[in-house]
């Protein structure tokens, strides 16, 4: 069975055989597999009232040890976006009373994000739905294969930059 890149790799092929096109193999899947799992994650998402931003503000918040409260620049860090994003995104999530901020007792300057009570229910809600989704997006393979395709995604980020200090 053939699927859409391989008929791209063969187009190449015919039109350019003097050029190795053997990386699009993976980038090109890996571009189209990231647009079929989003779509299928944001129908989750929005069956919550909730988009990806918003998902993973509300979800890197409740990972953390409770209180549950984090600065903006940890959640800058944990979502890898700009300030201004995580401002828009905290904005539009206080609004609906699902996160409140406070100003730091130890800096002046700084503000705490926590989830509200209401946060929490809708992000322990959405979970496991989202984790339901993933398990059946991942279904045709095995443990084994989900093992090696993870880890063989972690070198590749590695090697690319993306680690944890």
């Amino acid at each position: 069975m053939a699927d859409h890149v391989d008929r791209v790799l063969e187009q190449w092929g015919d039109q350019r055989p003097d050029l190795d096109v053997s990386p699009m193999a993976v980038f090109g899947r890996l571009a189209r597999l990231s647009r079929l799992v989003n779509t299928e994650l944001n129908h989750t998402f929005s069956s919550h009232g909730l988009d990806s931003a918003s998902f993973d503000v509300l979800a890197t918040l409740r990972r953390s040890a409770p209180p549950h409260r984090l600065t903006p620049t940890d959640l800058m860090r944990s979502s890898m976006v700009t300030s201004g994003a995580i401002t828009q995104r905290l904005d539009r999530l206080e609004a609906r009373g699902l996160v409140t901020r406070t100003p730091s007792e130890s800096d002046g300057r700084g503000v705490h994000v926590a989830l509200t009570d209401e946060g929490r229910t809708l992000i322990d809600r959405a979970l496991p739905d989202h984790v339901a989704t993933e398990e059946r997006l991942l279904a045709p393979l095995g443990r084994a294969e989900r093992d090696a395709l993870a880890g063989t995604l972690r070198e590749l980020l590695e090697s690319l930059g993306d680690t944890i200090d």
